[in-house]
């Protein structure tokens, strides 16, 4: 019988860890199927159902027999879609036959991106805070992620001072986000015209991850890099249904970019995931061509909730949230409870049932803050600002 403990594996995963939220998500439903009244407010999942016209059109590609299949890039009418939502909505024109591919989650077009442009031992710049895959999809491609700080408070002149600190002769990519997950901070024009005279100068890609695009609360406008003047041939676009359709289930994501490094991933893309599903991208059609009232509806609701739960935080001692422009998470400070944030969140749920992800997670700039996630019910984070009040105060 073969010996498990000298069975090897791959040394890119032994030192990986999962994902901070998806662990937090996955101990909040245990909690919960054992009958515990946990308020999961750790994940960045919308409490609405995908909107009906969405539904009916995947459910007729299932009853027609679209169940097979597509082209591994993506289905002609999607394709079609995509591109004529990015130039219309976001300014930026690319080839539906040549610059975009359809995958199966905006993740999956992630982690592909890496795996085209990273070679091992090359530098990818980040901003900190930002999303906990970022990091790891660079690190499986054998990378480094050199991390630059990025909120409402960097002026212009410290954000080009810090893009030159972190460029190496390695440095291959920019990653940025906006709206951002998880402090909600919405990129302004003036600032992406930074990052873009930045990776024009050096000759790099940068990827704009804008799956947060729709749910902007304040009056500004979502601007993506790729609209700025020749950056189409410098940008990256990851996109998705997930958040702004409350798709997460269904894994539609896309990305857009120039030929060259399309057509590379398509490779990598065609011998792992092989397409999207079929039906899914008739849905992601509807989606896109039919009616927004709903995700309109959803927005509406989100800066509802924005503001009764950043409201609610700043009532209790200890903790300061300054109020999201964008996407639907919460991101407070609680340092001065006395907490970590790993401490701080551990203890919220083994004490108060609530469920928040903790900041440094997010990288260096996250840490002394949790984040949470207002995709829920009133009446729940209702709830979770009474727990969260009464956990502080015990401390």
């Amino acid at each position: 019988m073969a010996d498990e403990d000298n069975l090897q594996l791959a040394d890119r995963v032994k030192g990986l860890s999962e994902s901070p939220t998806i662990a937090v998500m996955d101990k909040a439903r245990k909690l919960k199927a054992a009958g515990q009244p946990v308020v999961d407010l750790s994940g960045g999942d919308p409490d609405f159902v995908t909107a009906p016209h969405v539904t009916e059109a995947a459910i007729s590609a299932l009853k027609d027999g679209f169940t097979h299949y597509t082209p591994s890039r993506g289905f002609p009418e999607l394709l079609k879609a995509i591109a004529y939502k990015t130039e219309h909505e976001n300014g930026a024109a690319y080839d539906a036959k040549k610059e975009i591919l359809v995958t199966p989650g905006a993740k999956t077009a992630l982690y592909t991106a890496a795996q085209a442009i990273i070679n091992p031992g090359d530098e990818a710049i980040l901003f900190d805070p930002c999303w906990v895959s970022y990091a790891p999809c660079i690190e499986l491609a054998g990378g480094k992620c050199v991390y630059v700080t990025m909120d409402n408070h960097t002026t212009l002149a410290v954000l080009k001072a810090n893009l030159q600190k972190a460029v190496s002769g390695r440095t291959r990519i920019v990653i940025l986000n906006t709206p951002n997950n998880p402090s909600g901070f919405v990129w302004s024009k003036e600032q992406l015209e930074v990052v873009a005279d930045f990776v024009q100068s050096h000759n790099l890609y940068v990827l704009s991850d804008e799956i947060y695009e729709k749910l902007i609360f304040e009056d500004q406008p979502h601007v993506s890099i790729a609209s700025l003047p020749g950056m189409t041939r410098n940008t990256l676009v990851l996109n998705g249904l997930s958040k702004s359709h409350a798709m997460t289930g269904w894994r539609m994501g896309w990305l857009l970019g120039p030929e060259k490094v399309i057509s590379e991933m398509l490779k990598i893309h065609s011998h792992s995931s092989t397409c999207a599903a079929s039906f899914v991208q008739k849905g992601a059609i509807a989606a896109l061509e039919g009616s927004q009232e709903y995700t309109n509806y959803m927005v509406g609701r989100y800066k509802t909730r924005r503001d009764n739960l950043a409201a609610g935080l700043n009532k209790i001692p200890g903790i300061h949230c300054e109020v999201p422009a964008g996407a639907f998470y919460a991101f407070p400070e609680i340092s001065h409870t006395g907490l970590s944030d790993m401490d701080f969140a551990s203890r919220l749920l083994e004490e108060e049932l609530v469920a928040v992800t903790p900041g440094s997670a997010f990288g260096p700039g996250g840490v002394g803050h949790i984040r949470l996630s207002f995709a829920n019910s009133d009446e729940m984070l209702a709830e979770a600002v009474i727990r969260i009040e009464k956990f502080v105060s015990i401390l």
